[in-house]
């Protein structure tokens, strides 16, 4: 792995600080994006469900330490195949290293010994790690105390999804910035068939332009009902 990461070309550029709606969570973000670009901020632990934003944020630290001169790396452990402790183990000689979903190494004694290690080397060096789970470290059932002690004296920020009525507004004004009305009765049907996370919505929604686009057609609940093949 490289130091830095091409993160402009591996990941839609919608994944940025600028481009996160933070509702409640104005905090948590300021704490992620202080962690970024400050190598004496503190370090930061996110926790929260799926579809709360956990991903977008930490990809967007990355960016913002590659915009601030520092070196980024950022490690999804639940998507890897393989060894996750030989992947932690790897990830060296970047300023600033975004783990995310910690929690599905929970249990696995080498990859938690590598986080530990890992974190270790990183406080040493005067580098920045950030981490991401489901839940805060205390409910993670890490098996190593060592290293549940030590996440556990990380900032510690608790991401909260939006709230229907603020996605509905976000996919809204999205659809508007690119000529999509989306009136209450299609997004009162999107809602009640579709993924209602605010990123599963947007990557849905630039189908939409895509689609709606080639044919030519307004967007309303027939269309959408083609569009995702739902009967």
């Amino acid at each position: 792995m490289t130091p830095q990461l091409p993160l402009a070309l591996r990941w839609p550029r919608r994944q940025r600080f600028e481009h996160f709606h933070p509702g409640d969570n104005a905090v948590a973000v300021e704490a992620v994006r202080a962690a970024a670009v400050d190598p004496s901020a503190p370090w930061v632990f996110l926790a929260g469900p799926l579809g709360s934003g956990r991903t977008h944020l930490l990809i967007a630290a990355c960016q913002a330490a590659i915009d601030a001169g520092r070196t980024a790396q950022y490690l999804p452990l639940a998507g890897l195949r393989g060894s996750r402790a030989v992947a932690i183990r790897g990830m060296a000689g970047s300023d600033v290293l975004a783990i995310d979903d910690i929690d599905s190494i929970a249990g696995e004694d080498d990859a938690e010994h590598a986080l530990f290690d890992t974190f270790n080397r990183y406080r040493a060096d005067g580098c920045t790690l950030l981490f991401s789970a489901t839940g805060a470290p205390v409910s993670l059932d890490i098996a190593l105390p060592d290293l549940r002690s030590r996440l556990g004296s990380l900032t510690q920020a608790v991401l909260k999804p939006l709230a229907d009525a603020e996605r509905r507004g976000v996919l809204r004004e999205q659809a508007a910035a690119r000529g999509i009305e989306l009136d209450d009765v299609v997004l009162d049907w999107l809602f009640a068939h579709h993924a209602r996370d605010l990123g599963t919505l947007l990557d849905l929604l630039d189908t939409l332009d895509r689609a709606s686009l080639a044919a030519q057609r307004r967007v309303t609940v027939p269309f959408l009902r083609n569009l995702l093949k739902d009967d």
